[in-house]
């Protein structure tokens, strides 16, 4: 099959041993890293640099076309841009600059961060999977304005990652608030990071595609049962569209600390967030922004519903691929569990209200769990 594609891809096929030279570099580079755990974190970058600046490297990580989206070419490596993220497996921030003539008026940088080291299928089924829910809810004439960026298993355990540009995590825009913010005593940091980003009548705009994309993604990840969503795993861009990032953990496999499940509600849905949708109002939850809110992600979620059918036969479609959490039947009963599938709609809805009132009354416990990964993390 592979001569087979080999032959028939024609021109082409020099860019693809391009890709596939880079990534043998990058993939002996991130072995090596991982190799010098005795090092500083100075050392280690000190040696990135060293080592991308060879001839070799620079030849085969300059000027091709990006394995995530072949529209776009890698051109000159920016090496003093480069970093080697804070992980065990030592993935790697790599910045190319942007060769188009047009680059001043669309993105003038590439980045992409490579991993070495971590399974990505599953969060690329993930991912697909999410563009689904987008494209259904897209027909259905409703505009979620989600985010589910290029992800790209290239090997066993390696990997590489779109960039999103303009975001950052809520954990970094929460430490910009001070201790007190970062600690997860001070809720209004989201909401005035999003306020000094938009001034005048893109306010309104932002507020709206905030409150769009997070209903979007309190409803995908219920349903995905997606867990570990801690203030570093979900992003938000200067224009308020908020998405959800590493998907390591999904159908319910919830992280645990002491045989007790961390994560104690469906969703994330904490005072930083109805802040924002509320737009700064003291009591966000008897806002009317919230009453809306709270209708849209039902009607997103029964849209979903509907193709419940579609949702499922992908998983099980996938079952053989040996997904660490997608062994059996027994996962893919969580997605029927959450879609309710032998219930009516109505008892459907009801169920999900439920599991959304959970969400928000129990949004404490998120915050503890957050406190906690804070402390952790500073």
């Amino acid at each position: 099959m592979l001569e087979a594609y080999c032959r028939g891809v024609g021109s082409h096929l020099k860019s693809i041993v391009r890709q596939v030279e880079a990534l043998e570099k990058l993939t002996k580079l991130t072995d090596i890293l991982k190799a010098r755990k005795d090092e500083t974190q100075k050392e280690r970058l000190k040696f990135l640099y060293e080592q991308v600046q060879q001839a070799d490297y620079l030849e085969a990580l300059q000027n091709f076309p990006s394995p995530l989206n072949n529209n776009h070419v890698l051109g000159n490596l920016i090496v003093e841009d480069c970093k080697i993220l804070d992980s065990a497996k030592r993935p790697l921030w790599l910045v190319w600059l942007n060769p188009d003539p047009m680059a001043e008026c669309l993105f003038k940088y590439n980045s992409i961060i490579f991993k070495n080291g971590d399974d990505l299928r599953q969060d690329m089924l993930t991912l697909q999977v999410i563009r689904i829910m987008d494209s259904i809810w897209q027909n259905e004439g409703l505009d979620m304005r989600m985010m589910p960026y290029a992800c790209l298993a290239t090997g066993k355990e390696v990997g590489m990652i779109e960039v999103v540009r303009n975001a950052k995590t809520v954990m970094n825009i929460q430490r910009k608030g001070g201790r007190m913010a970062a600690f997860q005593v001070d809720s209004t940091q989201l909401h005035k990071y999003i306020k000094e980003k938009n001034k005048g009548i893109r306010y309104d705009q932002a507020i709206e595609t905030f409150t769009q994309s997070c209903a979007g993604y309190c409803v995908a990840t219920f349903i995905l049962g997606i867990g570990d969503r801690n203030p570093d795993n979900i992003m938000v861009n200067e224009e308020g569209q908020i998405f959800h990032i590493d998907f390591g953990h999904f159908l319910g496999h919830f992280k645990k600390k002491f045989g007790i499940n961390r994560e104690r509600v469906p969703f994330v849905l904490t005072e930083d967030f109805l802040y924002v949708i509320a737009k700064g109002a003291e009591n966000p939850k008897k806002s009317k922004e919230f009453q809306s809110f709270m209708q849209l992600c039902g009607k997103a979620y029964l849209m979903l519903r509907r193709h419940a059918n579609l949702l499922i036969t992908l998983f099980i479609m996938m079952l053989s691929t040996g997904i660490p959490e997608l062994q059996s039947m027994n996962d893919i009963g969580y997605l029927r569990k959450t879609l309710q599938v032998e219930k009516t709609e109505e008892e459907a809805l009801e169920y999900f209200q439920n599991q959304f009132f959970e969400a928000y009354g129990g949004a404490w416990t998120t915050k503890l769990d957050w406190f906690f990964h804070s402390v952790k993390h500073l």
